[in-house]
């Protein structure tokens, strides 16, 4: 089992760390802001992510958000010290899938963590949608030509995935940077253009066709008749 922890007080997550390991048998990845665990979450993959939710850099109700936005599906459960209705109603509708008060018990946790696991390996149908040649594929987040792969980053692949679910349909870049990157993101037009500028070279390795029409002045699409 794979586990992401984000706590920023040290002690806490020293001890839930140290207790992770030696009871569940668990690799741990341990973070210490809302910025790093964002990151770690969205270019690896957790059976579960722990977040805290009052962090430096965002906090964890803000990244757990973000990550179900992108379409992160893994197992989250939300640590903190707000216990009233209202707090754990906005922390489950953020996207969490648990939530434990502070101060807790280390075998609860870890109970949590046993039954959000379950719930995670719930068999998944894969979505595969088709790009001409190509197999776009949703739940594996992988891209091929018969047998051959494109490897690309998270991002690229969700910048692929938004253009192929919407065919036809030219996406401004305010659109595609609030659905990739968030509008409270620092990136520019210029890193939404190097993205498709490298996602494009990636698919030309294996496929001759342009399959990204820009439109000047406005943004991007996929002609509607090559996705089925």
């Amino acid at each position: 089992m794979k586990i992401l922890l984000a706590e920023d007080d040290r002690r806490l997550g020293e001890l839930i760390a140290h207790m992770l390991k030696k009871k569940a048998e668990c690799a741990i990845d341990w973070v210490t802001t809302g910025e790093d665990a964002y990151h770690y979450a969205a270019e690896a993959q957790y059976d579960v992510l722990i977040l805290d939710w009052m962090m430096p850099e965002g906090d964890g109700l803000g990244v757990c958000r973000k990550l179900r936005r992108d379409g992160y599906s893994g197992a989250v459960l939300m640590l903190t010290a707000k216990d009233s209705l209202q707090d754990k109603i906005e922390g489950l509708d953020a996207g969490a899938d648990d939530y434990l008060v502070k101060p807790f018990e280390i075998d609860e946790l870890l109970a949590r963590i046993r039954a959000l696991t379950r719930r995670n390996f719930a068999p998944i149908l894969e979505q595969v949608m088709k790009l001409g040649e190509l197999a776009l594929n949703r739940t594996a987040q992988t891209v091929k030509r018969g047998t051959e792969s494109v490897q690309l980053t998270p991002r690229e692949f969700q910048l692929l995935d938004l253009l192929v679910q919407n065919p036809g349909i030219v996406l401004t870049r305010e659109v595609i940077l609030d659905r990739i990157w968030g509008l409270e993101s620092d990136v520019g037009p210029k890193t939404i253009d190097a993205t498709v500028k490298l996602l494009r070279k990636k698919l030309g390795e294996i496929t001759d066709e342009d399959w990204i029409q820009s439109v000047r002045g406005v943004g991007y699409k996929i002609d509607k008749e090559k996705v089925h």
